[in-house]
């Protein structure tokens, strides 16, 4: 994916597929920063991922241990900084060595972290729209090395 792309989901259901269809597309050592207000449809969206990637067990947001990882293809980290205040508190509990290991890092609440990320981060805005379920969905590429 060269170029950010805008997405219309309508159901949570929706907001799975299309995150397991990107998944799909992605390689070990990605890392897709997800950026939203409560209730978005982060967590969702990582449950989407992780399917892509053979995780079978249920996917919940690590709100109060910072990382869940899981085993599937290759590993699936998903990792929520919500209780975060600042990037040197996500390097102190180790989310750069996550972030550059060969698994798929999957971030909720990424903008604690933003001066920490790298370049070839995957940026993904979830934004609610006028009706309830109905979610737009901003996919913005990293940079490649």
């Amino acid at each position: 994916m060269n170029q950010t792309q805008k997405r219309t989901t309508t159901s949570p259901e929706e907001t799975r597929a299309l995150a397991r269809e990107l998944g799909e597309g992605l390689a070990p050592g990605a890392v897709v920063a997800l950026y939203g207000d409560l209730g978005a449809g982060k967590t969702c969206f990582v449950q989407g991922l992780a399917g892509a990637y053979g995780v079978h067990e249920p996917v919940t947001s690590p709100t109060f241990t910072l990382i869940n990882e899981y085993d599937g293809g290759p590993r699936f980290f998903h990792v929520d900084l919500y209780r975060v205040s600042s990037p040197e508190e996500a390097v102190g509990f180790g989310l750069e060595e996550t972030m550059n290991g060969d698994g798929i890092t999957a971030i909720e609440w990424a903008e604690r972290a933003e001066t920490i990320l790298p370049p070839h981060t995957l940026r993904v805005r979830l934004l609610h729209d006028v009706a309830e379920d109905v979610r737009v969905v901003c996919i913005e590429p990293g940079v490649s090395a």
